[in-house]
């Protein structure tokens, strides 16, 4: 295997067992999620609890890997490459008690105000719900400051090589909670107790999160002291340059948060179940972007620190066309077959069929820009790597600019949607603008597309975001090559896919969504992977290859066992 200048793995294997962690870590996550859905369904308890998360999402995601990645791995894994490891280590403990003061502080301010947070953040809450919602924020926000160390725990093993178990530590986060929603779902909670139980098993699972990790960082690198006071670090240049990075990747990671929030507030003002069937859609729709794209991108990055910037076009560029080959099939899937897909994972339990319709129409509107969203990440950190975290920043307040406007025109419209019995049935009597009446919003049986609307708007949004980035990366770097040359190849691959995917669809129809899926996405994808490879692509000539190079092996096993 291939190794860096400090002897570690180069990004094809250290990119899988990113995956392999992110995959482990997803699946759990899924398994939580179907449980969630089972317990709460699109209920208004579930609703309030999908509201107190985003706090806690927002800060850890503000100070967390995304800052980090942008500001921290860089400048810490260029000084291991070049030996300075003592100076590496003064970096990593300022950087720690850094991100301790900021969420600590943050966390008190978000327990005191929890209420009005609360208030601003969906709006269109009230009663039982707005003081669900606030007990939960409190609870939920008291484990942020565990899972921002987290992040600050995968930057060191990321920057030594180790990839697989700062990816795979979130498992035990969802695991805690799956045993909560077990014994709500063998004890008959109510849906009150089983949120606030699941917030306390939120907490819990952090603290396990951060524990595994902070013991494997302790045995790799046990100079470090991350809880060295304030003067740690003062006047070095290295820390000066994370600080210098640090402000505006927290600015760009705070314009993505602040998306995730607009629509939040939005969904909040429509039909009860919008926020819970949003949750549930970019569940699923962010899978295939840390698979494929979060995988690639942060094996990728400390090699791109070390590496001259002659280099990153074809680093950058191979990283592209890997992520978008798998990424174009997973839009197909959820755009085709997304409806069987989110039956299989959620239809269970309080969840009907009306339900999995819904979530999926959430889910394909998503999907749209889902191959935008992955390629936007490798050009994130292709300017990361740059020292370059102002730009990316500021195409993000583009991005969530023109996905807040066009989410806000669609939404009301596309509330006065229903799915009932199967069939999408339309609100003639309310018109077509502005909120349904509160009384049609909290009383309706029928789940409500205003949450595609919103859906939408991303996916567009999304789309403008990657063609800013790519245009500053040709600039930066002299990439000779922008979207259409990375994703062209695979348009035969993927009107394959979809044909295929149309076929199967119709041919399981009756089976139930946990045979019709799976079924369905191995056909599918059978045939994306065969065109792919007949018209070249290379990394479905390698998928090939290696099937071929098992199956030989596998055959030479049976011969000497005969």
């Amino acid at each position: 295997m291939a190794v860096d200048e400090v002897g570690h793995p180069e990004s094809g294997g250290s990119s899988s067992a990113v995956a392999a962690g992110i995959l482990l870590s997803r699946l759990a996550g899924l398994a939580r999620e179907s449980l969630l859905r089972s317990v709460l369904a699109l209920g208004p308890a579930a609703d309030a609890f999908a509201a107190a998360l985003r706090i806690p999402n927002l800060l850890q995601n503000l100070l967390g890997e995304g800052s980090l990645s942008a500001s921290f791995i860089p400048v810490y894994s260029r000084l291991l490459g070049e030996g300075r490891r003592d100076e590496a280590g003064k970096v990593a403990a300022a950087v720690a008690g850094l991100l301790t003061a900021l969420a600590g502080g943050l966390v008190v301010v978000a327990i005191v105000a929890a209420r009005p947070l609360a208030t601003v953040l969906a709006p269109g809450f009230d009663g039982a719900r707005l003081d669900l919602t606030v007990d939960l924020l409190r609870i939920t926000t008291g484990g942020l400051g565990l899972l921002v160390l987290s992040a600050w725990c995968l930057g060191i093993l990321n920057s030594h090589g180790r990839f697989f178990l700062p990816y795979v530590a979130p498992v035990l986060w969802n695991v805690a909670q799956i045993a909560v929603l077990i014994a709500a779902l063998t004890g008959d909670w109510s849906p009150t107790r089983a949120a606030t139980g699941l917030a306390w098993g939120l907490v819990v699972g952090g603290a396990l999160q951060f524990g595994v990790q902070a013991v494997a960082v302790r045995r790799l690198a046990p100079e470090l002291r991350p809880w060295i006071g304030r003067t740690v670090g003062r006047g070095d240049p290295s820390v000066a340059d994370v600080r210098r990075r640090f402000g505006p990747a927290v600015l760009g990671r705070g314009v993505l948060q602040l998306s995730g929030y607009l629509d939040l507030m939005l969904a909040s003002l429509l039909a009860t179940g919008a926020v819970a069937g949003l949750l549930s859609a970019q569940m699923l729709y962010s899978l295939p972007v840390a698979l494929f794209a979060t995988s690639v991108a942060a094996a990728a990055l400390p090699g791109m620190s070390r590496s001259p910037t002659s280099d990153l076009a074809a680093i950058s560029l191979q990283a592209r066309r890997r992520t978008a080959f798998f990424v174009a099939f997973s839009t197909v899937a959820f755009l085709v077959l997304g409806e069987s897909i989110v039956g299989a994972l959620f239809g269970w339990g309080a969840f009907d069929g009306d339900d999995a319709r819904a979530v999926s129409m959430v889910l394909g509107a998503y999907a749209l820009g889902l191959p935008a969203v992955a390629s936007s990440r490798i050009h994130q950190n292709t300017l990361y790597a740059m020292g370059d975290t102002a730009g990316p920043a500021r195409v993000a307040a583009v991005r969530v600019g023109l996905a807040a406007v066009i989410g806000l025109a669609l939404m009301f419209p596309m509330d006065r949607i229903t799915v009932h019995a199967g069939e999408l049935l339309t609100l003639g009597d309310q018109g077509w603008f502005g909120p349904l009446g509160r009384g049609v919003r909290s009383g309706s049986p029928d789940p409500h597309l205003g949450a595609v609307g919103l859906a939408l708007g991303s996916a567009v949004a999304a789309w403008t975001e990657l063609v800013l980035l790519s245009r500053r990366t040709r600039r930066s770097v002299g990439a000779p090559t922008g979207p259409a040359s990375v994703m062209g190849p695979l348009a035969s691959p993927v009107a394959a896919a979809v044909v295929i995917a149309v076929v199967a669809r119709w041919a399981t129809d009756g089976l139930p969504d946990l045979a019709a899926a799976p079924i369905s996405l191995a056909v599918a994808g059978f045939a994306y992977v065969v065109v792919a490879a007949g018209t070249g692509v290379t990394e479905a000539q390698q998928i090939v290859s290696n099937l071929r190079a098992g199956n030989l092996r596998a055959g030479r096993r049976d011969r000497r066992r005969g």
